[in-house]
């Protein structure tokens, strides 16, 4: 017998899921069984033709010597390159340093946060 706080879809029969879709009941019941789902919609409009990239952002830890070094170890760029996009980021508050497909922004971004830099993608 299934306990009355268990019974969601007898009291709730239009709960839905976070992704929209409509969960079946032993979805709600905490069931090892999977959840039905309506087809799911998003807002989200991906077009996997822009590129994605990947931005630095400023922060008040990192000292600029330190955001230079970390460009040219990660990015390979110039001393002369990395001081200007660190310029960017002390004096425009960010600067975009990588662009591509979005696993390599992914990465990037992780490798930056790794050194303890705030970094952020978006499509361009």
């Amino acid at each position: 017998m299934i306990p009355d706080e268990l019974r969601l879809h007898e009291r709730h029969p239009a709960v839905t899921s976070p992704v929209g879709g409509r969960l079946s009941a032993p979805a709600m019941a905490g069931s090892t069984s999977p959840a039905e789902l309506d087809d799911p919609t998003t807002d989200v409009v991906v077009d996997e033709d822009k590129p994605w990239v990947v931005i630095v952002w400023n922060d008040p830890i990192n000292l600029m010597q330190y955001v230079t070094y970390v460009l040219q170890k990660l990015f390979g760029f110039s001393k002369e390159k990395a001081e200007q996009l660190m310029m960017d980021v002390h004096l425009k508050g960010r600067a975009v340093v990588s662009s591509g497909p979005r696993d390599k922004a992914e990465l990037d971004v992780f490798r930056l946060h790794e050194h303890g830099l705030w970094a952020t993608m978006q499509q361009d």
